[in-house]
């Protein structure tokens, strides 16, 4: 069983070529010398809107294009409510540039802790983690995934996750995050700056669900950061008004690295 695409053709091109060009056109102009990291913190909205601050990070992983071969994957749910965190029992999640498998041990794994169960229902819809997939594709060469859908979950949970397959530089942790939603372009802007230095100070206590729609990953990995000393910075802070969209209700988006 694999996991087919639900918004190709709506939040990023269907054709494969499309999406490849669309893709090299935003890495390349994000392009910048930068150590790879090992946790990136990526927006999950229509490509033509969130795209270039997402290849801001992504494009920060192409000299461990070998390298890398499992990323975690931890985003927000948009349509089933639950407790907990989903995983789903696919054997791969295809996207138009081909199938990705997925880490059935590490799956299998995480079903032991008491929060985490198979939902396929909170997978088969969901973009969050979806739109990550091309860009991964493109930037890296043979990988798997740890697919996590996260509703009502507890920093606590998260941090515990993301411990137990922190891994080596083979693994590479990717939180799904839009920030901010629907003010006006000025509102938006200070909102996010906030956000962003709530983030960088590692306090996820301070974190709502009008900062990130994705706070309940954001929160469980801030929250290890704090614990393992780590320090995360933002690299791009943008807002659809500044790519794709009227500058009335615009959506917020962040890169963050952990290095």
């Amino acid at each position: 069983m694999n996991r087919q695409p639900a918004v190709a053709g709506t939040f990023y091109p269907a054709n494969p070529q499309q999406l490849e060009n669309m893709l090299e056109q935003f890495l390349i102009e994000a392009e910048t010398p930068a150590k790879v990291p090992k946790v990136i913190i990526v927006p999950h909205a229509g490509y033509v809107y969130s795209g270039p601050i997402a290849a801001t990070a992504y494009v920060r992983l192409k000299p461990a294009h070998h390298s890398i071969t499992r990323v975690v994957l931890i985003g927000p749910s948009h349509h089933v409510a639950f407790r907990g965190l989903a995983v789903s029992r696919a054997e791969g999640f295809n996207t138009p540039l081909g199938l990705i498998p997925v880490d059935r041990q590490a799956v299998q794994a995480l079903t032991q802790l008491p929060f985490v169960e198979y939902i396929e229902q909170a997978h088969a819809f969901e973009h969050s983690l979806e739109v990550q997939l091309p860009f991964l594709q493109k930037v890296l060469d043979n990988f798997s995934i740890v697919p996590i859908v996260a509703s009502d979950a507890t920093p606590e949970e998260v941090s515990d996750v993301l411990g137990m397959l922190w891994g080596g530089p083979e693994t590479l942790i990717v939180i799904s995050s839009d920030l901010s939603h629907y003010h006006n372009y000025a509102t938006a802007r200070k909102c996010d700056m906030a956000t962003s230095q709530t983030i960088e100070d590692l306090q996820y206590e301070d974190l709502d669900t009008e900062s990130a729609c994705g706070r309940v990953g954001i929160s469980g990995l801030l929250k290890l950061a704090r614990d393992k000393s780590l320090t995360i910075k933002t690299i791009d802070l943008r807002n659809s008004g500044d790519t794709a969209g009227d500058r009335q209700k615009v959506v917020g988006y962040g890169a963050y690295v952990i290095e």
